[in-house]
């Protein structure tokens, strides 16, 4: 049987990691990602449609601009026969070409299969905030990251080994409100 948890598993591992093969354990052929962009600094289509259009969009373009990426679900897994499920997330990555240190925070809106296996049908991803560190900030950034349970992290977690950056700052709000 394949529950929630293992496909939103499956979409972090993918997306984190550049492997496009493992999309498919983790949405529908047909399945919809929606994206609600809020934060200036980054962009991605609205709505791309389908397996193959997910993939490029969330894995395969990404991973040309991105690398060093760390997503975490700021909640406990879904049960294993929810088909809705939100939660907070909070993503880290530096750019390849800038090397500047990426730190974003926001909001998934998961709808699965009501029948085996749970794939994803509809995903709305909201970016609430993305901030943009000096290259400096990698090492402190990703030493926080690397120490996080994965891809599972309570907020309080998240924020207790949070490093004193200045521009963490509107994260760190971000992710206190959602723990709150």
């Amino acid at each position: 049987m394949h529950y929630a948890q293992e496909s939103i598993e499956a979409y972090i591992r993918a997306k984190d990691g550049n492997r496009p093969h493992m999309m498919s354990q983790a949405f529908a052929h047909d399945a919809t990602v929606q994206m609600v962009v809020k934060a200036g600094s980054i962009s991605f289509p609205p709505v791309s449609i389908g397996l193959e259009s997910i993939t490029d969009v969330l894995v395969r373009q990404f991973a040309q601009t991105y690398e060093n990426i760390h997503t975490f679900c700021l909640a406990a897994p879904p049960w294993s026969d929810q088909v809705t499920f939100s939660c907070g997330w909070l993503v880290g990555m530096s750019e390849k070409q800038t090397r500047a240190v990426r730190v974003g925070c926001g909001q998934y809106d998961w709808l699965f299969q009501s029948q085996a296996p749970l794939l994803v049908e509809r995903l709305t991803i909201t970016i609430e905030l993305m901030e943009s560190l000096a290259p400096n900030s990698l090492i402190p950034v990703m030493d926080w990251f690397s120490r996080l349970p994965y891809p599972w992290c309570l907020p309080q977690i998240a924020l207790a080994n949070a490093p004193p950056l200045d521009g963490l700052e509107p994260i760190r709000h971000y992710v206190a409100r959602g723990s709150a």
